[in-house]
C-alpha cells in the first residue's frame, strides 16, 4: 500500500515539475523604477502566481523612459516592455517596430502637479515656470508637449527640466520646482510632506493615456502565447487592485521590499490610481484600446508637430491579446 501511494504521489506531482519546467523566461523592461507604486500590477501578478499560472517567468529590468524601451524591445532586446499608450506613435514613425497590446487604464497616467504656492492654475500659468520631468525621451515629456500645444505655449515658454524619478519629489518638496508632470504615488509624497498642491488633469486637454504593454511585430509574430500570458496575468492583477486596493497593497509590499512597513502608503496610492488612472468608462473592456482616440491624439501629434509622421493607426496597437 505504501508503494501504490508513493507512485500515485509521484505520478500526479508529474505535471506540476513538468509545469514549472516549461515556464519561459522573458524580459521585460520598465520605464522606471521597477519598485515604484506605479507598477503594482506587475509585481501583484508575480506575487500571486499570475505568470507562472500563465507558463511565464519574467525578469524585470529598467529602461530610460517610455521611448527608450519602446527602442529597446522593437530591437529584440526585451520581449514586452511598458510606456504608455502614445509612445508607440512617437517611436513607430522613425522605424521601430513595435506596437501596443493593452492598456492599462482608460485614464492619463500623468497629471500636472503645482505646487500652491506657485499660484498655477490653469496651463497657461506654467509660462515661465520650473517644471519636471522624468527625461526628455519620457512620455511624460511628450504628453506635457500635447498639452501645452493645446494651449497655445510651447517648449521654450517654460523651463522643463529632466530631473529623474527621485528629483520629481524631492525637488518639488524643496521648492526648487513649481510643478511636475506627476504619477499618483508622486503627489501624495509631496502632499504628504505638507506641501499644497493644485492638479490640473491633463485629459481636459488632450486625451492622453494611461501606461501600455508593448511588444514588437516580431514578438508578436512568433511569441504570441508569451504577449497573451504577460497581459492576462497583469490585467488580472490590475482587476484585484480595483475590487480590494487594501489587500492587494499588502500583498505587493510583501513582494517588494522596498515598501516594507508602508502597506498605509501604497493602499491610499492605490485607490489614487483606481479612481484617477484604472478607472474605464461604462462599456469598456479593461485593457482595450479605442481606435478612434489613436487617431485623435496621433493626428493632433503631428499638427503640432510633437512627431514628424504618422503611422497607420492600425500598427500602433492591438487588441488581440485582451
Amino acid at each position: 500500500m505504501t508503494t501504490r501511494r508513493t507512485l500515485l504521489g509521484a505520478t500526479l506531482a508529474l505535471p506540476a515539475l513538468h509545469q514549472a519546467r516549461a515556464q519561459e523566461a522573458i524580459t521585460y523592461l520598465f520605464p522606471a523604477p521597477p519598485f515604484l507604486p506605479a507598477f503594482v500590477p506587475h509585481q501583484l501578478a508575480a506575487r500571486r502566481g499570475y505568470y507562472a499560472a500563465e507558463g511565464l517567468n519574467p525578469t524585470f529590468q529598467v529602461g530610460q523612459g517610455g521611448a527608450n524601451v519602446a527602442t529597446q524591445v522593437g530591437a529584440g532586446n526585451a520581449a514586452l516592455g511598458g510606456g504608455v499608450g502614445e509612445t508607440t506613435m512617437i517611436v513607430r514613425g522613425n522605424g521601430v517596430p513595435v506596437r501596443a497590446v493593452a492598456l492599462l487604464g482608460g485614464r492619463p497616467l500623468y497629471q500636472i502637479a503645482a505646487r500652491r504656492d506657485a499660484n498655477v492654475r490653469s496651463v497657461a500659468d506654467l509660462r515661465g515656470k520650473r517644471v519636471g520631468v522624468i527625461g526628455f525621451q519620457d512620455t511624460g515629456f511628450f504628453s506635457l508637449l500635447g498639452v501645452l500645444a493645446s494651449n497655445g505655449l510651447r517648449r521654450t515658454d517654460l523651463n522643463i527640466q529632466a530631473v529623474g524619478p527621485a528629483g520629481m519629489t524631492q525637488l518639488m518638496i524643496a521648492g526648487q520646482l513649481d510643478a511636475i508632470m506627476s504619477v499618483p504615488e508622486w503627489t501624495d509624497t509631496i502632499e504628504q510632506a505638507n506641501i499644497t498642491l493644485d492638479v490640473i488633469p491633463i485629459d481636459r486637454f488632450f486625451p492622453a493615456m494611461s501606461q501600455a504593454i508593448m511588444a514588437s511585430d516580431t514578438t508578436i509574430r512568433t511569441r504570441p502565447a508569451v504577449v497573451r500570458g504577460f497581459v492576462r496575468a497583469v490585467l488580472r492583477a490590475m482587476s484585484d487592485c480595483i475590487q480590494d486596493p487594501a489587500a492587494a497593497a499588502r500583498d505587493y509590499v510583501a513582494h517588494v521590499s522596498q515598501h516594507a512597513g508602508r502597506e498605509a502608503m501604497i493602499e491610499r496610492v492605490l485607490r489614487r490610481y483606481v479612481e484617477q488612472v484604472y478607472a474605464v468608462p461604462a462599456g469598456t473592456t479593461l485593457g482595450r484600446f479605442d481606435i478612434e482616440r489613436m487617431r485623435t491624439v496621433q493626428r493632433f501629434y503631428v499638427d503640432n508637430e510633437i512627431i514628424r509622421t504618422a503611422s497607420p493607426v492600425e500598427d500602433l496597437f492591438t487588441n488581440d491579446f485582451v
